[in-house]
């Protein structure tokens, strides 16, 4: 398998997938490097140092001068690689992970206002465009790069059909906020709105539509004869 690149601009992976490339790529097993080093690899990034730290979940091996009193204090040993983090798959699989327990399932779907994170069904309700089909939601944890580079597991509330949609990639939190940067400042203004508030405004249309479609089907057909009539 060909690796990619650590420093390849098309490569959308956080500081930590990226740190274990550079560390293979750059400088080699059993070879030392410096925190410096690390800055000016990554400059513009808090902690990446720790990001590379955090490689020892998975297996990494790497010494500072308490592992190894050869070294000197502001040197780091890479001395084996572990778990190819790069590869989602592979990574999810070694995450270290405890259960979520009853108390933090119900935290976070208070949280989420008792609605799918990502579609906003709540939990029994028909789905829109299947409403043979009701909302199961659970708690499940969403691999997400912060901001700053930063990776986590982070608990989101799920309904069952979204989750089974969903793909490996990460939540990219640090490409959400490029994106709100490249918007106007007129439509940035809107969407602050909409975050401040917790929702997406809505145009008369888009009431009325929402409502007309919340109604059985028989009504539906009333409010069409008189709409029509």
């Amino acid at each position: 398998m060909t690796l990619p690149a650590w420093d390849a601009p098309e490569l959308k992976a956080g500081t930590m997938v990226r740190g274990a490339l550079w560390l293979i790529q750059v400088v080699g097993e059993g070879h030392t490097f410096t925190k410096e080093q690390i800055r000016s690899a990554f400059p513009g990034i808090s902690q990446a140092d720790r990001r590379i730290r955090d490689l020892r979940d998975y297996g990494w091996v790497v010494f500072t001068n308490a592992d190894d009193a050869t070294l000197m204090a502001e040197d780091q040993r890479f001395v084996k690689a572990g778990v190819p983090v790069w590869d989602p798959a592979a990574r999810r699989a070694a995450a270290p992970q405890k259960a979520i327990s009853n108390k933090e399932k119900q935290a976070v779907m208070a949280r989420d206002d008792y609605m799918c994170s990502i579609c906003g069904v709540s939990g029994g309700e028909a789905y829109v465009d299947d409403s043979n089909q009701t909302a199961v939601l659970s708690i499940t944890r969403r691999e997400t790069v912060l901001p700053d580079g930063q990776e986590r597991i982070l608990l989101v509330t799920e309904c069952k059909r979204c989750r089974a949609g969903s793909d490996d990639r990460p939540a990219r939190a640090d490409e959400t906020v490029a994106d709100i940067k490249a918007l106007d400042p007129n439509d940035r203004r809107r969407l602050l709105r909409w975050i401040e508030r917790g929702r997406r405004g809505s145009t008369a249309l888009d009431r009325a539509w929402n409502n007309y479609r919340r109604l059985p089907a028989d009504a539906r057909d009333e409010v069409r004869t008189t709409l029509e009539g």
